[in-house]
């Protein structure tokens, strides 16, 4: 099976769940050292240092790692995992996203913390977590989880693990370069992500063995 009972799953989904909601709290708070923090940081993305070629390519990063490109991913991920005979796989897989992105709308509306002065008019909504971030980060890891240990070769998943995580990084800097964001935001997307992550690897273990009795997946690889 994919994913097996792991004693330390329950300590990291505290680690990461405390340290989302500490950010969280600060954002609430209105705290003026986070949110110095936060302007140093994005300092870095200043507007001066800004080139036109780098805003495209931010830009098409971006439009690649959007919440509706996420929903694309998934829908073609489980679709391949369906076809090999990997239908529970393919089922958490939409579950997880579609889950995933419920908990980060919820977050996002208790928070309510608006988005940069200069950020483009696209980019609407409330400003914490990136939904960018938090829909790549489990895509990212649907594919690590259930997808790449089918790859035979270990150069090969090697490569795609290094692809991906370096996308994800990449995502995450193109959402405070163009202002869309806090650096707080990714950083509070991603640790919201691999939470839900935790969760989500927990729901498999526990549901896999009630799914196989059912008929239209029982014969499923897990």
């Amino acid at each position: 099976m994919y994913m097996e009972q792991d004693s330390s799953r329950l300590r990291r989904f505290l680690i990461s769940g405390i340290i989302f909601l500490l950010i969280a709290g600060m954002i609430m708070a209105n705290s003026v050292a986070f949110q110095l923090l936060d302007s140093m940081l994005q300092g870095f993305f200043a507007t001066d240092s800004q080139t036109a070629f780098r805003t495209l390519m931010m830009t098409v990063i971006s439009a690649l790692g959007s919440p509706k490109m996420a929903i694309v991913y998934v829908v073609i991920i489980a679709f391949l995992l369906w076809g090999f005979k990997y239908k529970i796989p393919a089922i958490w897989a939409i579950a997880t996203l579609g889950s995933g992105d419920i908990v980060a709308f919820l977050v996002k509306n208790i928070v309510k913390r608006a988005r940069p002065a200069q950020h483009l008019a696209g980019d609407d909504g409330f400003s914490f977590p990136s939904g960018h971030v938090f829909g790549m980060f489990i895509i990212a890891a649907i594919i690590f989880l259930v997808v790449l240990p089918n790859v035979k070769s270990s150069l090969w998943r090697l490569i795609c693990q290094i692809l991906l995580v370096i996308f994800l990084i990449l995502l995450a800097i193109s959402r405070v370069y163009l202002f869309a964001h806090y650096p707080s935001d990714v950083i509070g997307a991603m640790l919201l992500a691999y939470a839900w992550v935790q969760v989500a690897e927990w729901l498999y273990v526990w549901f896999t063995p009630i799914l196989k009795r059912w008929k239209f997946v029982a014969n499923s690889e897990i």
